[in-house]
């Protein structure tokens, strides 16, 4: 077998997976596996002390499956809103970096994080958002999205991401389905130089979802814009006051829905809890990702796909500063993603292999042009294609789709209820030297225990 890679000393020195099995006991991947599917109680418990989730109520148990394994519930008796847990950081570290493909570019602390994250939730507890209401978020991947996502899930009510970039009935299909009273959108936003209005397209979804009460629009790119009836601008939203408080959430209470594309059939939508999608993902990032508080993590995406979600939630939960790029990878050239990486000292790196495939048209000259030596580690979110006629070994670092449950509205259920009790422990294996696990760019995919997804 060819080695494609071996962890330094320093990289091992770093690894917080290691220092995780290390500090339980485990000297080797497969006493730390065995750990994993065999007394999950124990090892969820160290995982939460891990990552310092923030409890309102402790739990009593960790989970519950007596029903059936589709049926577990996780975390039982506990009190805990994930927000609590994703802004509770040193109010002076940098929390989120924007770069815009115009080239404007934003800095949010954790503590102006926090502050806006509150003004937001009173301004929609102003507007009538209840806990257990359904938001609509298209927007671009911007601080206000950011922000708009946190608000939401901070007062109980549940968001829906959808993709910038679809059509007003994809858009129109996803509100009705989930009977969403708010959308949150924007005036538009820029893909290679040209602008592309959301505002338009989101007056035609709109027209066609009966359910959407209020619609708030971000100013995204300042551009002239008709508030119609039952419109109101994201400053508006801001300037309320009111209530700012997180509120008191079980680790069961639904979050998030997300839809599936539709490529193959209807859209389904999968239900996230508090204590499921927010829990793993930054049990991903932490120790699969070894993602670090100080760390910069900058994934490629839109808050419509999976990863978006997974960004924000995880990536702050950890500590993190997460980068939030609106634009083309390709944009003016070949040369923007390591522009970026060079620029803001990204430390983590995640990509879709479509995106590469499209950036290796160009060669190697524009990624040799900048500065790499911020970045430690790769990801990417399915498989590799061939890299000069070989298979790449490169970090595969995104959670599995830990899906929650077929939905056509929250709170219907399938008999598939929170697959999160599938095989979700640590869910990859790691190339191994000296008998330490150690998370690194030839991991692979795995099925290891069962987790909170």
């Amino acid at each position: 077998m060819t080695v494609a890679w071996y962890p330094t000393d320093q990289y091992l020195e770093r690894s917080r997976l290691r220092r995780f099995a290390a500090a339980h006991g485990h000297r080797d991947f497969a006493a730390l596996h065995r750990w994993s599917v065999e007394d999950l109680d124990d090892f969820w418990r160290a995982v939460d002390r891990d990552l310092g989730l923030q409890w309102r109520t402790p739990y009593d148990g960790v989970f519950d499956s007596s029903r059936g394994i589709p049926w577990t519930t996780w975390w039982l008796g506990g009190r805990m809103n994930y927000v609590e847990s994703a802004l509770r950081h040193d109010p002076t570290r940098t929390a989120i970096i924007f770069e815009g493909e115009e080239g404007v570019t934003a800095r949010l602390t954790y503590g102006e994080l926090s502050a806006a994250v509150r003004k937001c939730a009173a301004g929609l507890r102003a507007l009538g958002v209840r806990p257990g209401d359904r938001v609509g978020i298209f927007l671009p991947l911007t601080p206000e999205c950011a922000i708009a996502t946190l608000a939401v899930s901070a007062i109980g009510a549940i968001y829906t991401p959808i993709f910038s970039g679809y059509a007003s009935d994809a858009i129109a299909g996803r509100l009705r389905d989930c009977d969403a009273t708010v959308l949150i959108t924007a005036d538009g936003f820029r893909r290679r130089g040209q602008i592309v209005p959301m505002k338009e397209t989101a007056d035609a979804a709109v027209d066609g979802a009966p359910s959407v009460r209020t619609v708030i629009v971000v100013p995204r790119l300042g551009r002239e814009i008709r508030l119609r009836n039952r419109e109101v601008s994201w400053d508006y939203v801001m300037s309320q006051s009111g209530d700012e408080s997180v509120a008191d959430t079980s680790p069961e209470d639904p979050y998030m829905l997300i839809y599936t594309s539709g490529t193959t059939g209807r859209p389904k939508g999968a239900v996230h809890v508090h204590g499921g999608f927010p829990v793993k993902a930054a049990q991903d990032q932490a120790h699969v990702f070894d993602l670090q508080a100080g760390d910069v993590l900058w994934w490629f995406t839109d808050l419509g796909w999976m990863m978006g979600p997974w960004l924000i939630a995880g990536g702050l939960i950890n500590g993190a500063t997460i980068l939030l790029y609106d634009g083309a990878p390709d944009y003016p050239d070949a040369g923007r993603v390591w522009s970026i990486v060079e620029r803001h000292r990204v430390t983590h790196l995640g990509i879709s292999p479509t995106a590469i495939r499209g950036l290796m048209r160009a060669g190697e000259e524009p990624v040799r042009r900048y500065d790499r030596s911020s970045l430690s580690r790769g990801g990417g979110t399915s498989a590799w294609s061939a890299i000069s006629g070989r298979r790449s070994s490169i970090t595969r670092a995104a959670p599995s789709a830990p899906a929650a449950s077929s939905a056509a509205r929250p709170g219907r259920r399938s008999s598939q209820r929170h697959s999160r009790a599938r095989s979700l422990g640590l869910r990859r294996t790691w190339r191994m030297q000296r008998g330490v696990p150690c998370a690194g760019p030839s991991a692979s995919s795995s099925s290891a225990g069962r987790g909170p997804g």
